[in-house]
């Protein structure tokens, strides 16, 4: 009798494996596709379009206004200190641009909440008639508001 029901534990085991690695990978697949991530690469792609066109306002939108921004080189910054930032740098002489690195984004939803986007961009500027061009990883989280998508903690390194 123990050797069958060993049997019979062994085979749900495996099942449960299967079912584990097959959702598992399904969630794996979804972060590069589906409905939430359309959503954020649009959200992406609004954002994005104002910091190139150095419109401030616009881009205000898309932060909520408990915003984090945690940067290896520049380190903590508040929402007040980033929208500070952001005006400072649309006075400068130069006009540096992002762009998302296609097919490095990804997105992870967040259980009654947002969800989480990781990336790749590349910031560019002309300085000495030379074009100078960054590749950055990102993390952001956004979290679904009644007024739309909202950042609320924003990560940058491996500058």
């Amino acid at each position: 009798m123990p050797t069958s029901l060993n049997r019979i534990l062994l085979i749900c085991f495996l099942l449960f494996s299967l079912v584990a690695r097959g959702a598992a990978q399904t969630h794996k697949q979804d972060a590069h596709a589906g409905l939430l991530y359309r959503e954020l690469v649009t959200m992406d792609s609004l954002l994005f379009r104002a910091f190139n066109t150095r419109d401030l306002d616009g881009m205000k939108k898309y932060f909520s206004t408990d915003l984090e921004v945690y940067q290896d080189n520049t380190g903590f910054r508040s929402y007040g200190e980033t929208m500070a930032s952001f005006k400072e740098l649309f006075t400068k002489d130069y006009v540096l641009t992002r762009e998302l690195v296609q097919g490095s984004m990804e997105v992870y939803p967040i259980q009654d909440f947002g969800a989480i986007q990781t990336g790749l961009h590349v910031f560019s500027h002309m300085e000495d008639g030379k074009m100078v061009r960054g590749t950055f990883k990102f993390l952001h989280v956004w979290e679904k508001t009644r007024e739309g998508w909202k950042i609320k903690r924003l990560i940058t390194y491996d500058h």
